[in-house]
């Protein structure tokens, strides 16, 4: 617990002992992080300003709260957040959020059914000291204190930038034929390691449009989304689909100043911890390189095409 080795990541490394599905008791807890109990317990209060037992227990329950919401039944959710029985789930969930978490017999008057169900993103959220919350479908938000990180207007213009300027390049490609869309006019290139090649007008348009997929379902907290087809006419189906969404998800972390906040990523290997900002910038980056690309190969296969200067788009855009 106190290596200080550089580049570790050890808020990770502490919300790992804590919330492993195996780590029931302190003891389990302390055991994974190979402290005592005590000195354990005694390391994670002063650092969240918790208990690993309450945050646990917390961070559970908003766990159950959104598996409620997504359909799960109350005895599956009452077992899965550690309850040895329903009962015991039910009190627990009722002081938290004050209503039942579900439809219980006797538990309201005529045996009408108490929906407990969040109805935003956050609403399963309880209060907490240090800004750890549950985010689903298996992660964890860590939301900035107040007040620090604020909207940016050129953030939100850049934003908007590349989303229309995404969907007018699909629109062009529309004019190449299939094996010139196609065509590997650089072969072997690749602009992040991980994603593979990018040889192509298709490769580059699809990759523009899943990079947003793939982080807004990270930021909205849903599943890892189905790959589409990489045709103009499927992309733009698929542009038109989350554009509009990643729009509303920057505007919301904006509204809220919540740019410091940070997402840990349970789906990587290992979990991984990201900073909200850095996920926009990091879409914005590879998203005016890939659109850079777009152009010069839509170029060399003979369509005629702008420069992407977001001052041209602003020019032209009725604001």
């Amino acid at each position: 617990m106190a290596d200080d080795t550089p580049g570790r990541d050890r808020l990770r490394e502490l919300l790992d002992a804590v919330l492993d599905e195996d780590n029931r008791t302190l003891s389990d807890m302390a055991g994974d992080a190979y402290a005592s109990p005590w000195y354990f317990s005694r390391q994670i209060t002063r650092g969240a300003g918790e208990s690993p037992v309450a945050l646990r227990r917390r961070v559970l329950l908003e766990r159950a709260a959104w598996q409620l919401r997504a359909g799960a039944s109350v005895t599956d959710t009452a077992f899965a957040a550690g309850y040895e029985s329903v009962e015991g789930f039910a009190r627990a969930f009722a002081r938290a959020y004050g209503r039942s978490p579900g439809a219980v017999d006797g538990d309201t008057a005529g045996g009408a059914e108490v929906d407990a169900r969040p109805r935003t993103r956050d609403e399963h959220w309880l209060p907490a000291p240090n800004g750890i919350h549950f985010h689903p479908p298996v992660s964890l938000w860590v939301a900035e204190e107040a007040g620090r990180g604020t909207p940016d207007e050129v953030t939100a213009l850049m934003v908007h930038h590349d989303v229309e300027d995404t969907r007018a390049l699909i629109e062009t490609a529309k004019a190449l034929p299939g094996a010139e869309y196609h065509r590997a006019r650089l072969p072997g290139w690749s602009v992040l390691p991980w994603d593979g090649a990018e040889e192509s007008v298709a490769a580059l348009l699809d990759r523009l449009v899943w990079s947003k997929e793939v982080w807004l379902a990270s930021v909205e907290g849903g599943a890892h989304p189905a790959r589409g087809a990489d045709d103009p006419v499927s992309l733009l189906a698929r542009h038109d689909a989350v554009a509009p969404r990643w729009l509303v998800a920057v505007r919301d972390i904006a509204r809220r100043g919540a740019w410091g906040d940070r997402l840990v990523d349970a789906l990587c290997e290992p979990p991984e911890t990201f900073v909200i900002g850095s996920v926009v910038a990091h879409v914005l980056t590879f998203s005016a390189h890939r659109r850079l690309l777009v152009r010069h190969l839509l170029r060399d296969a003979g369509l005629s095409v702008d420069t992407g200067d977001p001052i041209d788009w602003l020019t032209r855009s009725p604001r």
